[in-house]
C-alpha cells in the first residue's frame, strides 16, 4: 500500500523527539547539548548528577529506536520498508528537526532497533559491549566493537539483505559518530569508565 512508503518518514519524526532534551527540561537540567560531547543522549544527562534522569533517557531512546520498527512489522510491510524505518529512526536522532538537527550518537537508538528487528543480535551486541567495557574501561571502544560486531553477526543469523544492510548501515553511523571518540583513543585521551562508588 502507498501509505506504507511514509513510514521511513514517520520514523525520522519519532526519531526527532529527543529524550535527553525532553527528560531534561522536565527535571529541570541544563540541556544536554551544553555539556560534555555536545551530544543529546544519556552520557550527557549523567554528567548533570541525576542518574534518574539518565536512565530515563537510556530507556527512552532505547524504546524510540524499537517502535517503528514494531509498527513496520505489525502494518506487514516489506523488508525494505522496515529497514528504511530503522534507518529513519537513527536519523532522526541524530539530526532531530525539532531541535536544530542537533541529537545524539545512536548507541541506544541502535540498541532499540536491533531488539525490534534482530533481537538475537541485540543480545549479542550487549554482552560484547559489557566485555570490552569491563575489560578496556572505554565505553566509546565497547560502543564501536559492539556495533562492527553486528556485521558478521547478521551475515550469520540472518539472510535478509535489508537486515544485513542495516548492520552495515549503523555500523558506518556509529564510527562518523564517534569520530572525535575514536581520535581520542589513538592519542590515549578518551575519558574512562569509572564502576567504583
Amino acid at each position: 500500500m502507498t501509505y506504507h512508503y511514509l513510514l521511513p518518514v514517520v520514523a525520522y519524526l519519532i526519531g526527532s523527539i529527543s529524550s535527553a532534551i525532553v527528560i531534561s527540561k522536565l527535571f529541570r537540567l541544563s540541556d544536554p547539548r551544553s555539556v560534555g560531547s555536545g551530544n543529546a543522549g544519556a552520557t550527557n544527562v549523567l554528567r548533570s548528577g541525576n542518574r534518574v534522569a539518565a536512565l530515563l533517557t537510556l530507556v527512552g531512546d532505547v524504546l524510540k529506536g524499537a517502535t517503528p520498527v514494531w509498527i513496520a512489522q505489525i502494518w506487514g510491510t516489506s523488508e525494505s520498508i522496515i529497514g528504511l524505518s530503522a534507518m529513519g529512526v537513527l536519523l532522526g536522532h541524530l539530526y532531530p528537526i525539532y531541535f536544530g538537527f542537533k541529537g545524539g550518537k545512536g548507541v541506544a537508538t541502535s540498541l532499540g532497533i536491533y531488539i525490534a528487528l534482530m533481537p538475537l543480535i541485540a543480545v549479542c551486541a550487549v554482552i560484547i559491549w559489557i566485555l570490552v567495557a569491563v575489560i578496556s574501561r572505554y565505553s566509546s571502544l565497547a560502543a564501536l566493537i559492539a556495533a562492527a560486531s553486528t556485521i558478521p553477526l547478521s551475515l550469520f543469523f540472518y539472510d535478509g539483505i535489508s537486515y544485513v544492510g542495516v548492520a552495515f548501515a549503523i555500523a558506518a553511523v556509529l564510527v562518523f559518530t564517534h569520530r572525535g571518540n575514536i581520535e581520542r583513543l589513538k592519542l590515549g585521551t578518551e575519558s574512562k569508565l569509572s564502576f567504583g562508588r
